[in-house]
């Protein structure tokens, strides 16, 4: 097991490595259905490099909120040509409002205001593991 702090892993890639988190593109979420196969989705992903924590905002009933519960192991990635990135960790679903209203707050800032959910939640996870080319 990593004993590193998450915001340490993070800190550790760079600058480079942060504004490539900062970039508006398109990531993808991988959750472990209970057979054990995989389920990768597309998603709005920030980076709060201070804390060493990534968010996706959802629906609560979503699949990928069901299958992040509590401590799941999950991963999220990006892709730009060449340059990619993996953020690998543990998973918690957050519904409380400050929670839900901070990641709306930086999904703001890096795609735009999402739509109207009183459902939404918000995906945390705390970085374990950092792999990729940025």
């Amino acid at each position: 097991m990593n004993t590193t702090r998450p915001a340490a892993i993070v800190a550790a890639r760079g600058e480079g490595f942060a504004a490539f988190w900062r970039e508006r593109r398109v990531a993808t979420l991988s959750t472990v259905r209970p057979d054990g196969t995989p389920h990768v989705v597309p998603v709005g992903v920030t980076l709060d490099a201070d804390a060493g924590i990534a968010r996706v905002i959802t629906s609560g009933g979503s699949r990928k909120a069901r299958l992040a519960r509590e401590g799941a192991e999950v991963a999220v990635c990006q892709v730009d040509g060449r340059r990619w990135s993996t953020l690998q960790g543990r998973a918690v679903v957050r519904d409380d409002p400050a929670s839900v209203a901070d990641a709306e707050r930086r999904y703001t800032e890096r795609y735009k205001p999402p739509r109207a959910n009183p459902e939404r939640v918000v995906i945390e996870i705390t970085i374990t593991r950092v792999m990729g080319t940025v």
